[in-house]
């Protein structure tokens, strides 16, 4: 990204500053130019196998859609187990990364999942990939977790879903969502976060909270006036594109990169693949902090999964720390953040069958 291009009326930040900002670059819109670049849009939905991981032989998949509260038509992969008979099952819904489609990380944790008996639903957030919502590739804390909510008035309308026994998986940035859908959706019955993200706080203090007020304010000053620019153009400016490597970037956006932008786990619908969020994306995130009330999942179970050599580890131990019994944090060895978003032999997947087994009993 060019970090030295500013507009006219803002102050000048260095590449050092924005690189505090966020690693998966959202606070970079700060200083980058005024873009319109060409964005992915809400398309009819694919009947190709087109996910970064091969089909599973042990489950069926279906495309589905569904609505949330706001009337946006959400685009979900549905995957239930061939052995499933007529019984009713125990159910997750599965988001994230942030900035990921259901082609990509969250597919691999549902459909892993589907072979171990679960019915589980992933889906694309609200005007990212194949869902609907204008304009593209825009978050909002609040839709975003009531993406999840509408994932869980699916599941426990299909009829191979026991709606007593629904669990959430939340994957990185969509790990704070999860658990901030979890605290106000009394109908989860347990919750898992992995590689988790809390993006209100590095998108309002950057990493490690390093942000200081000044550069806080002047960010939001170059947004709030952003608005203007949109206004007049009657469409949004978007960041440069996702996770290009122009030389010298720490490690994490090296790891970001390999998976982003290379045939590992390259999706051409997803933010994260050389597309973007629009500038004015983090105006929302820099003013609610998703997780204010993670004590109120309690006494529904909280499993926590983070990669001990993670730079956002800091994020689950937080968030651990805040939240009320039963709670668990497990710290895989040697593990980086991206780790858990693919590498099937890294992410605990018979932890995630056995807590799951556990508090979706029937």
């Amino acid at each position: 990204m060019d970090t030295n291009t500013i507009t006219a009326s803002s102050a000048r930040l260095d590449r050092r500053d924005l690189m505090k900002l966020t690693g998966a670059g959202v606070a970079a819109l700060a200083a980058a130019p005024l873009l319109n670049i060409s964005n992915a849009k809400a398309q009819n939905m694919s009947a190709d196998w087109d996910k970064t991981f091969p089909k599973s032989e042990k489950v069926d998949h279906q495309k589905v859609t569904f609505k949330n509260r706001y009337g946006i038509t959400l685009a979900g992969d549905l995957y239930l187990p061939k052995s499933r008979a007529d019984r009713r099952l125990a159910a997750l819904a599965v988001g994230g990364p942030f900035g990921a489609v259901k082609e990509q990380s969250s597919g691999l944790y549902a459909q892993t999942m589907a072979e171990r008996g679960f019915v589980t639903l992933t889906f694309d957030a609200s005007f990212t990939g194949e869902s609907g919502g204008e304009p593209r590739n825009v978050a909002s804390p609040d839709i975003n977790t009531e993406d999840f909510s509408a994932a869980v008035d699916y599941l426990g309308l299909h009829p191979s879903v026991d709606r007593e026994r629904i669990g959430v998986i939340g994957i990185c940035g969509w790990g704070g969502m999860a658990l901030n859908a979890v605290a106000v959706d009394k109908r989860v019955k347990a919750v898992v976060a992995s590689t988790m993200y809390d993006m209100t706080r590095v998108m309002s203090k950057g990493y490690n909270d390093s942000v200081t007020l000044e550069q806080r304010t002047q960010i939001l000053a170059q947004m709030s006036r952003q608005r203007w620019e949109d206004a007049a153009n009657g469409t949004p400016a978007y960041q440069p594109p996702y996770n290009d490597l122009k030389g010298g970037e720490a490690q994490f956006l090296v790891d970001y990169h390999d998976y982003y932008r290379t045939p590992r786990g390259y999706h051409p619908r997803a933010v994260n693949s050389g597309n973007s969020w629009t500038r004015t994306t983090p105006l929302s995130f820099m003013n609610m902090p998703l997780l204010t009330y993670i004590k109120e999942i309690s006494p529904r179970p909280v499993l926590l999964i983070h990669g001990e050599n993670a730079h956002s580890r800091y994020f689950s131990e937080t968030a651990y720390a805040a939240a009320a019994e039963p709670k668990e944090l497990m710290i895989i060895p040697g593990a980086s953040h991206v780790d858990l978003y693919d590498k099937v032999d890294v992410i605990p997947f018979d932890k995630l069958a056995s807590f799951f087994g556990r508090h979706l009993s029937a």
